[in-house]
């Protein structure tokens, strides 16, 4: 979590006795906080609820036999820490009878929980049983839900201090003022970080959070894409929207308009939108984008894709279009060799992806092959030697060493303040002045990576000679 720490977010730090950890089972659909158990103890014991909370984590302990807490485990074999004796311990012996169909067992133990089952799931038997009852006593989405109610905070109140790490612009123009009062009478800033498959075979629903002003049906909205640059036209598109919906789950409702603080998902853009990107209004000629979303992980584990049936190759390219718009994090590429490759954050990741990519193609067989994962290795100090390497003829001598560089640098290519499309001279002047290189060693970037844009640089080092020349 320090990783990301931010003065503006304040203690971003997740506390499980103060409600902000659920522990969960996302295979079994299943998950609590220590706020489900708090509640469920606190009238039994006689003591406030916040209290609860604060003994069932860290070094509080209960023993049965004398009805005592403390803050020392006594040595008895009845003394436990709360946490496993108040949520662990009842969550182990409900699966236990669970999977060992102990019913007779199960049931009295339900009704004391306040849990009832339906006659048709009370036929279940071992781990689709436990599973049922897992589900109905501590559901996931109540727990996440309440989260959200209970931690997150609202539109409003966010984006009064978050508008400094949302918004590219001047922070004292109107659209940065906008955002921070999350105005509707203000002009629209709405940011696009997904696009939703729809119903119609191709088509993608824009999905994304209004932060001022409002979006409606048939509006005419300015297109920012990723690579737009204020002032120019690249990337840039005035196009109307279709229709706007609030999405909910798996469904849409079709509604006139959506005002700031809300989601929305909007048909009509997916031409113009590959994965992200932000709307305001036809005339504000003058805002500026929105920062695209950075992800916490990277995609380092790839997988070759190809068809069981050479004719379903079209079907192929095309469901690989439509996965790389439909997931920010999926980076769709074909090799040198013609070879198909996916890449994603995790097994898992790529395995949900395999499945969407089949959906796309219309239920078509694929060909995956085993998952492999790029290395990603870094530079912490600089070498302690130098190391060379002679050309096959022997007649060259290639000297290399590795340094890590200047703070701020890799985020500066990151984010387009320097690459290698820039003008020498501008980008000379840059790394000197706030990264503090010598000139004349800024003008010899031989390359970046990976990829040519990447935040490696190889810089010649070499002193000017007349052989050298």
């Amino acid at each position: 979590m320090a990783t990301y720490e931010d003065p503006l977010l304040g203690d971003v730090q997740v506390y499980p006795e103060k409600g902000t950890v659920a522990f969960s089972a996302g295979l079994h659909g299943w998950a609590f906080t220590l706020t489900n158990f708090a509640k469920m103890y606190a009238s039994k014991f006689g003591v406030d609820e916040g209290k609860m909370m604060e003994r069932l984590w860290g070094e509080n302990f209960f023993d049965p036999a004398t009805r005592k807490w403390t803050t020392k485990n006594t040595g008895s074999a009845t003394c436990k820490r709360g946490f496993v004796q108040f949520c662990y311990e009842p969550i182990r012996k409900i699966i236990e009878t669970c999977m060992n169909d102990q019913k007779e067992k199960l049931w009295p133990m339900l009704e004391k929980l306040g849990v009832y089952m339906k006659p048709e799931e009370k036929e279940l038997l071992a781990k689709p049983l436990m599973k049922r009852v897992m589900q109905t006593w501590l559901l996931a989405s109540t727990a996440l839900l309440e989260m959200m109610i209970f931690h997150l905070p609202s539109p409003y109140t966010a984006q009064r201090y978050r508008v400094e790490n949302l918004y590219e612009g001047p922070l004292d123009d109107k659209y940065a003022t906008a955002i921070r009062n999350c105005d509707p009478e203000c002009p629209l800033m709405l940011y696009v970080s997904k696009m939703i498959p729809a119903s119609d075979k191709g088509r993608f629903f824009a999905f994304g959070r209004v932060f001022s002003g409002k979006v409606s049906t048939g509006m005419k909205v300015r297109i920012m894409g990723p690579n737009y640059v204020p002032g120019e036209k690249k990337d840039l598109f005035v196009k109307s929207v279709q229709r706007t919906a609030i999405w909910m789950g798996k469904n849409q409702e079709t509604v006139e308009d959506v005002p700031c603080g809300n989601t929305v998902a909007m048909f009509g853009l997916d031409q113009f939108i590959t994965k992200n990107a932000t709307l305001t209004n036809e005339k504000e000629v003058d805002a500026h984008p929105l920062r695209a979303m950075k992800f916490s992980v990277s995609p380092v584990v790839r997988v070759a894709v190809q068809c069981k049936i050479a004719s379903d190759l079209p079907k192929l390219v095309e469901g690989l279009k439509r996965l790389a718009k439909s997931d920010p994090m999926v980076v769709c590429t074909m090799e040198e060799s013609g070879e198909h490759i996916v890449a994603g954050a995790g097994e898992l990741h790529i395995e949900i992806c395999m499945k969407d990519l089949q959906d796309f193609m219309g239920g078509a067989d694929i060909k995956v092959s085993d998952p492999v994962v790029s290395l990603r290795e870094t530079v912490l100090e600089r070498s302690c030697r130098t190391v060379m390497s002679k050309s096959p003829n022997k007649h060259n001598r290639l000297y290399m060493e590795l340094r890590p560089m200047e703070d701020g640098l890799a985020e500066a290519i990151d984010d387009g303040r320097v690459g290698p499309s820039d003008d020498p001279k501008i980008r000379s002047k840059i790394l000197a002045e706030e990264f503090g290189w010598d000139k004349d060693l800024a003008k010899k970037i031989w390359a970046f990576g990976p990829d040519t844009t990447g935040p490696n640089m190889v810089v010649d080092m070499c002193k000017r000679g007349a052989i050298l020349e």
